[in-house]
C-alpha cells in the first residue's frame, strides 16, 4: 500500500472501532474525555526523543497521529468536520506562513510570522511581543514569551547581565521571605524562575525538558534507595533524615557519573 491507502486504512479502522460493533470503549470517549490522552502521548514522544531510541519514537507518534484521528472521527460523527478538513487546514497554513518559500518572498521575519497568525484570526497584532498561548505549560509560556521580546531586540546581551539578575532575585526573595508576606513571596518566586528560564534560553537549555529530566533523575534515584534500604532489612519511614542522607549519598557514588 502507498502512503495514502495506509491512511485511509487507519481512518477505516477507527470508523471501525466507533461504530456500533466496535470497541466499547472507543466508542465512549469525546473531545474532553480524550484530552489528558493527547498531552501523555505528546510527553511520551519527547521521552522517547531523549532516549534516542528511534523504534520507540515510531510507536510514540503512531500514538500521537490516533488522537489526531480519534478527534477527527468524533467531529466527523458530530457533522462539524472530518480528517480532509484538517489536512486541508493544514496545507493551507504552511503555505500562508512561508511566503518565503512558497510567495517567494524576501526572507522570513518573525513580525511577519505573527502578523500573518493573527490576520489569519481576523485580528491586528496587538504587540510585538506576538500572541500568548497561555495553554503552555508555565515554564514553556516563559521561554516563548522572551524569545518573542528578543526577536525585537529587548534582552541582555550575554548571560553575565541574566546572571545578576538571578542574584538580585533571590535577595528580593529573601526579603519577602522575611516579611512574611505571602502574596510577595509568590511574586517573588516567579521573579526568580522567569530569570531562571531567561538564563536557560543563553544556555540554549529547554527548562521544560531540563526540569524534567531532573525530576526523573530525582525518582530513580529515590527508588534505588527504597531498594537498598529494603535489602538491608530496614524502612524507609524508620529512618532519620541523616541516615536516609546517607543512603542518598551511597546512591550517588554507586551510579556512575551520577553526580
Amino acid at each position: 500500500m502507498d502512503i495514502g491507502e495506509k491512511f485511509e486504512r487507519l481512518i477505516e479502522i477507527m470508523q471501525i472501532l466507533r461504530s456500533e460493533t466496535g470497541c466499547e470503549w472507543d466508542r465512549r470517549q469525546t473531545h474532553s474525555t480524550l484530552k489528558p490522552y493527547l498531552i501523555e502521548e505528546a510527553y511520551e514522544v519527547l521521552n522517547a526523543i531523549d532516549k534516542n531510541d528511534d523504534e520507540e519514537l515510531i510507536e510514540e507518534l503512531g500514538d500521537v497521529l490516533l488522537q489526531v484521528v480519534f478527534h477527527a472521527q468524533i467531529a466527523s460523527e458530530r457533522g462539524v468536520f472530518d480528517i480532509s478538513k484538517i489536512v486541508d487546514r493544514l496545507i493551507d497554513k504552511l503555505i500562508r506562513r512561508h511566503p518565503h518559500v512558497f510567495a517567494k518572498s524576501e526572507g522570513y521575519s518573525y513580525r511577519q510570522w505573527e502578523e500573518i497568525k493573527a490576520s489569519e484570526k481576523g485580528k491586528k497584532m496587538e504587540s510585538v511581543i506576538g500572541e500568548i498561548n497561555r495553554a503552555l505549560p508555565a515554564l514553556s509560556l516563559a521561554r516563548r514569551v522572551q524569545e518573542n521580546a528578543s526577536e525585537v531586540g529587548f534582552d541582555w546581551e550575554n548571560n553575565s547581565g541574566v546572571r545578576e539578575k538571578i542574584g538580585e532575585e533571590l535577595k528580593e526573595l529573601e526579603k519577602a521571605l522575611d516579611s512574611k508576606d505571602p502574596e510577595k513571596i509568590d511574586e517573588e518566586f516567579g521573579d526568580l524562575l522567569f530569570s531562571l528560564v531567561n538564563l536557560s534560553r543563553f544556555l540554549k537549555v529547554d527548562p521544560e525538558l531540563s526540569l524534567r529530566r531532573s525530576t526523573e533523575k530525582f525518582v530513580n534515584r529515590f527508588r534505588a534507595m527504597e531498594s537498598l534500604i529494603m535489602e538491608e532489612g530496614l524502612k524507609i519511614e524508620g529512618l532519620s533524615l541523616e541516615e536516609l542522607d546517607t543512603y542518598w549519598n551511597k546512591i550517588k557514588e554507586i551510579k556512575e557519573g551520577d553526580k
